[in-house]
């Protein structure tokens, strides 16, 4: 169970990992304009770095339901200097860029990106070329329609047969295309196209979507769903039963997990580590 992001080796046999979240977007569902210029955004990287994250992912577009579109030169122009940056103070680190442009890929992991996490799932013939000329690694997310329409009464008639058979087209077109089999790893896409039902079948199913022996990434941190169960549209009052999550994923075998606050996931991650070690 290793995970291979260009010069980056993510061994997740025993030991998981976080990703910690910067968007560089002022209409981010939960951080939007908080890090829109490169100093904020640098600082805030580290702070999670120094929390624990062993991963940062990039965004330069929301891909809330309704957000407005952004054209790949404006996306750019908001990650770019952001990756630059850190691949400069943190060689360490692996830097992950969010986005379905090719271009954007292209253009991050020129500039040190070693993974490229697009939430389309590398539907574009465009994106496919990218990930395999680059040699980064790729997550490879689950979503019904398109980020604008994804919530338009998303429809299943077999939920985790579905999920995985697009996991297993999507890994077939990467390996035609040249894509080493150790550097994918997928995202069921909690949020992305999925009600709430939808969104709870998968987390009480998260060992049921592993294909090809590849691990899971999983993202659930602030999103609406868990406002809508614990009856608060505070985003602060998503923050305790994201760290549940992290932990019951974890048990069921996921271990990698993409948050806003990295401390109390990643403290969540290990304590639970120990626990299935000692079983």
């Amino acid at each position: 169970m290793k995970w291979r992001c260009l010069h980056h080796l993510f061994d997740l046999d025993d030991q998981g990992e976080i990703m910690g979240i910067v968007n560089t977007t002022p209409d981010s569902f939960s951080d939007g304009g908080r890090y829109d210029s490169v100093e904020l955004a640098v600082a805030h990287a580290r702070r999670l770095i120094d929390e624990g994250a062993a991963i940062i992912d990039i965004g330069g577009e929301s891909t809330r339901p309704g957000a407005a579109d952004v054209d790949e030169a404006e996306e750019i122009r908001r990650v770019l200097p952001l990756v630059e940056a850190l691949a400069a103070e943190f060689p360490g680190i692996a830097l992950s860029i969010d986005t379905c442009k090719a271009g954007v890929a292209r253009a991050a992991v020129a500039a040190g990106a070693a993974i490229i996490n697009d939430v389309t799932g590398f539907r574009e013939a465009a994106m496919v070329e990218v990930a395999a000329e680059s040699g980064a690694g790729v997550v490879v997310m689950h979503m019904q329609g398109t980020p604008r329409t994804m919530q338009h009464e998303p429809v299943y008639t077999d939920l985790v047969g579905e999920i995985t058979a697009c996991f297993q087209d999507r890994f077939a077109a990467l390996i035609a295309a040249g894509v080493k089999s150790e550097s994918i790893v997928f995202d069921p896409g909690i949020g992305f196209g999925k009600k709430l039902e939808h969104n709870l079948a998968i987390l009480r199913q998260l060992d049921q979507f592993t294909v090809e022996g590849r691990p899971i990434l999983l993202g659930v941190s602030r999103k609406s769903f868990i406002g809508k169960l614990v009856g608060s549209d505070n985003l602060e009052d998503r923050h305790w039963p994201t760290v549940a999550i992290t932990a019951h994923a974890r048990e069921q075998g996921v271990t990698l997990h993409r948050v806003h606050e990295v401390k109390a996931n990643l403290e969540a991650l290990r304590m639970t580590e120990a626990i299935l070690r000692s079983a």
